[in-house]
């Protein structure tokens, strides 16, 4: 707790006393007010990462010290301190935003315990918001993800060709992520506010394809109505995106040359030649060069596209990035279910980790997007979110045809429930719940008050799940008996 900003509140000279040198002792940077004036005086004049707080003051009762560290700086953990009388008040502060309450008279440790949790709490912020500053800084660049060295080096031959004009060619596998690369090229480009259109080569057969790519004219073949524009007119001054150019056949791609040579094009049916500025980008598969030497792409064109070239790693050669990707996505997702989720627990994060992703990024994200959605609110993402089945491995089930972890043999090497047997979902997390809540009771010596504010739960609720699952001990009677 070493550097811990506080600040304590207390017109008992002995108790503030006490505190500040028990808070001092584990390194906290401490200041202290006996009244509650007085502290407000001091909180309008400096920052403090936890509030420690009498909730009866003269001046200025807790509450109005909590109302006010809220205003201030919201990041601020309030503790109030009340007595035994005060409870239902210091319930209902913890509505309006406290962090915890300590009822009179009090160990020091219990206090301490408290104080602690916070800190871990507040650490943890840091982190997360430092990692956040640098994936932003860093690991990130349109959207796009990445801590691994493949995908920083990426980022930065990104930002280094969007500053450019020069064709670009995209290799890698589907699912990478080749769109969102060109996003961020054009997004940086000197042509960010023109169009980025794109066209997806593989999507229509060669003949409508020249009229989506170049237009037509009306009468030029059956069904051409009307005069169309084409792509390349579309994305005039902006950029065109060619998404799986490998499947354009030869002749389509000698006529995207001559475009790019002549910067004009003319529509199918049409004589009349328009100019076109556009920067071209081409996603693909397959290597456009070794296409080139087989006959299978023009070679000029090769040559044009090639001259800027950037392979996108597929995520099986970036396993680091599997959780920061998977993290982002369910945070993502969540914001548009209202939904909240522990994270991933520890069985899930081994199974992406170690999973082959065939379908790259693409499959990533739409595992997450299920979980988020099967997801029991309040809880962690489960083996059987990611997986989509009832019946999953995990659970005792039969490994099921259509799922990727089951094709993998992931499910035999993570650690299961002790029961083989198969069980029902609710059964599974009602035997996780238990456990659980008994190894937090454990750690904090049986204070179902303690276990509550660690499992996020009203004393209540907390007492109504250990009657349930049989859970007790003499300090949490103890402690029902007081309320």
């Amino acid at each position: 707790m070493k550097g811990l900003k506080v600040l304590i509140i207390d017109d008992e000279p002995l108790m503030r006393l006490s505190m500040l040198d028990a808070l001092e002792g584990i390194g906290c940077e401490v200041m202290a007010a006996a009244t509650g004036t007085e502290g407000l005086t001091i909180l309008g004049t400096r920052q403090f990462e936890i509030v420690i707080t009498d909730l009866r003051l003269p001046g200025a009762d807790g509450l109005t010290i909590l109302k006010a560290c809220k205003d201030r700086t919201p990041t601020t953990e309030v503790i109030l301190i009340t007595a035994h009388g005060s409870v239902d008040t210091a319930v209902g502060a913890i509505k309006l935003g406290a962090y915890d309450y300590i009822t009179k008279p009090f160990q020091m440790d219990e206090l301490l315990l408290i104080v602690e949790r916070v800190g871990k709490i507040l650490g943890l912020r840091r982190e997360n918001s430092e990692l956040k500053e640098v994936l932003e800084d860093r690991f990130s660049f349109g959207g796009i993800l990445g801590c691994n060295h493949q995908m920083r080096a990426l980022l930065e031959k990104i930002k280094l060709v969007a500053a450019t004009e020069a064709p670009v060619s995209l290799i890698g596998e589907r699912g990478t992520g080749k769109e969102l690369v060109a996003h961020a090229i054009h997004l940086n480009s000197p042509r960010r506010d023109q169009p980025l259109i794109k066209v997806c080569c593989a999507d229509l057969p060669e003949a409508l394809l020249e009229a989506e790519l170049f237009g037509h004219e009306k009468g030029a073949f059956p069904g051409a109505l009307r005069q169309r524009r084409g792509r390349f007119e579309l994305a005039h001054q902006g950029t065109l995106l060619l998404d799986d150019m490998d499947s354009l056949s030869v002749d389509l791609q000698a006529k995207v040359w001559h475009v790019l040579q002549e910067r004009r094009c003319e529509r199918v049916g049409g004589r009349e030649s328009i100019a076109v500025d556009v920067r071209i980008i081409g996603a693909a598969t397959r290597g456009l060069k070794e296409m080139a030497e087989q006959g299978q792409f023009h070679r000029e064109l090769c040559a044009q596209l090639t001259a800027v070239q950037i392979v996108v790693p597929p995520l099986r050669e970036r396993r680091e990035d599997v959780l920061v990707i998977a993290e982002h996505v369910l945070e993502t997702k969540l914001a548009t279910l209202g939904k909240s989720l522990d994270g991933f627990a520890q069985p899930s994060r081994e199974l992406l980790l170690h999973y082959s992703f065939p379908g790259n990024v693409g499959e990533l994200e739409q595992l997450v997007e299920r979980a988020a959605d099967l997801g029991r609110d309040g809880e962690a993402v489960q083996p059987w979110d990611l997986c989509g089945f009832q019946t999953c491995p995990y659970l005792g089930g039969a490994p099921q045809a259509g799922c990727g972890f089951c094709a993998e043999g992931l499910m035999a090497h993570i650690e299961k429930p002790e029961s083989s047997a198969p069980v029902t979902l609710a059964t599974a997390r009602e035997a996780f719940e238990r456990d659980y809540i008994a190894a937090v009771l454990k750690q904090v010596e049986g204070s179902r008050t303690n276990a509550a504010t660690i499992l996020g739960l009203s004393r209540k609720a907390l007492w109504d799940k250990c009657k349930r699952y049989g859970l007790s001990s003499a300090k949490g009677e103890a402690e029902e008996r007081e309320e």
